[in-house]
């Protein structure tokens, strides 16, 4: 490009129309002062080595989604520890020494639950078992629980989620997930089911309710975010968890900071436009 000055990153994914992470970035990078471009781009599995490889010195890094987050790692010169213990990158950063993973979804669920109070938590209940349950493990770990329950439809499918809370130290016991039999009176609960899954659980939500995450951000608040917010129970959704990763993620391509509070309202407003579309 003729303005060395110019950097790119781009979210990848497919289908990628729905993304909001350009929210997030291009609204940091005009409180910081950067001339940068950040955009979305259609990437399949097929395409991801491609485009992977033969991205120039401009590029940045790429904020990825499933399943690209675990077909990104071969990748990958390095990866961070979190990215190693949950088998999934988020973000990829293109440098001279290479291009290193990293996995923001753990940071953007701590932040998130700590924005409602919760800093500690030693009993945490992960709703699922997929890829971003497994980040759920960390996260809990990060808040220092020592095990965590994992609720689960298909137990004998847990292999993954229970590596990795092996590999972070985490005890992880697999409970199966029957609707009419399940226990929510845990301190921290984060449910990582797409939307409508975790419907048919609302009733369980104890008399007083600890913490909830919710990873849904559409139709916010689920059936299970307002049977929790009755009970008066705190609870955050995946917009909270969105705007954090991307926040890290914003961190690591710039080695700048930018507040939450700066940027959380064109957030918010543009979940909105795109319900109202």
């Amino acid at each position: 490009m003729s303005d060395s000055s110019v950097r790119r990153a781009a979210v990848l994914g497919h289908p990628i129309n729905h993304s909001l992470s350009p929210v997030i970035h291009r609204a940091a990078y005009e409180l910081l002062g950067l001339p940068w471009i950040y955009e979305r781009i259609d990437v399949t599995t097929q395409q991801l080595a491609d485009w992977v490889l033969s991205r120039g010195p401009e590029w940045v890094g790429a904020s990825l989604t499933m399943p690209l987050k675990s077909d990104v790692l071969p990748l990958c010169d390095d990866l961070d520890e979190l990215v190693v213990a949950t088998g999934a990158a988020n973000t990829v950063i293109f440098s001279e020494g290479g291009r290193r993973g990293f996995n923001t979804d753990v940071h953007g669920m701590v932040a998130a639950v700590a924005e409602i109070g919760c800093e500690r938590a030693s009993s945490v209940l992960v709703i699922g078992a997929g890829a971003t349950a497994r980040s759920a493990v960390a996260a809990a770990a990060q808040l220092g629980a020592e095990r965590v329950d994992v609720l689960a439809r298909r137990p004998e499918a847990c292999d993954g989620i229970v590596a990795t809370a092996k590999a972070i130290g985490v005890a992880a016991r697999v409970i199966p997930w029957t609707d009419s039999d399940v226990d929510l009176s845990h301190e921290l609960v984060i449910s990582t089911v797409p939307v409508g899954a975790a419907d048919a659980i609302s009733h369980a939500v104890p008399s007083q309710p600890g913490i909830l995450l919710d990873v849904v951000y559409q139709s916010w608040p689920t059936p299970l975010a307002r049977a929790w917010q009755a009970q008066k129970g705190r609870s955050a959704s995946g917009l909270e968890m969105l705007l954090h990763q991307g926040i890290e993620q914003v961190a690591l391509m710039t080695g700048q900071h930018v507040a939450p509070a700066a940027i959380r309202p064109r957030l918010t407003s543009a979940l909105a436009d795109a319900a109202s579309t």
